[in-house]
């Protein structure tokens, strides 16, 4: 690998996955499906409006995928999509190395 010049893709990914919250997002729906509540309670520090922004943005992306279901009431639950899922190896090394050093 040539770390000699920064790559564009390499640079977009890195300010996707370094904005506040996101790794955290992205970390909680590797494990399954979830209502927007439960998001909030596995990231309690994170205000209701960041998470809907952030929700936004990476539905924005196609890295997430939000699932209303006609019910009464209405549920809506968010999930990762292909592109969300392929994120794990980067979220494991990432805990691999917080683990080691912090």
């Amino acid at each position: 690998m040539d770390y000699s010049h920064m790559c564009p893709k390499y640079e977009a990914a890195a300010e996707v996955l370094g904005k506040k919250w996101t790794g955290l997002i992205i970390r909680v729906l590797l494990g399954g499906p979830k209502r927007f509540k439960e998001i909030r309670e596995q990231i309690p520090q994170m205000s209701d409006k960041m998470l809907s922004d952030r929700m936004k943005e990476l539905e924005a992306l196609g890295i997430v995928e939000r699932r209303v279901f006609p019910e009464t009431p209405v549920r809506i639950e968010y999930a990762l999509t292909e592109k969300g899922r392929d994120a794990e190896p980067i979220i494991q090394a990432i805990q691999h190395w917080a683990d080691r050093w912090f």
